[in-house]
């Protein structure tokens, strides 16, 4: 699974390691406050949940749009 990571594709579709970073952060954040996965768990670790669901496509970056004045 980690191995995933290797390739860049993913990263770079998130726009950078940094936002990469940030959003499984968060989703780890969110799977320790409760959340349920979106993949199976199979034993696997909070963190390797996350970067599942990440590599996956089951959860994406979402920026809040710019209010145009």
């Amino acid at each position: 699974m980690i191995e995933a990571l290797k390739d860049d594709t993913v990263i770079n579709a998130l726009g950078g390691r940094f936002k990469f970073t940030s959003l499984v952060q968060h989703r780890v954040r969110e799977l320790m406050d409760g959340d349920r996965p979106l993949v199976e768990r199979n034993g696997r670790t909070d963190f390797e949940v996350a970067v599942q669901e990440v590599v996956e496509g089951k959860i994406t970056l979402e920026l809040p749009a710019e209010d145009e004045e």
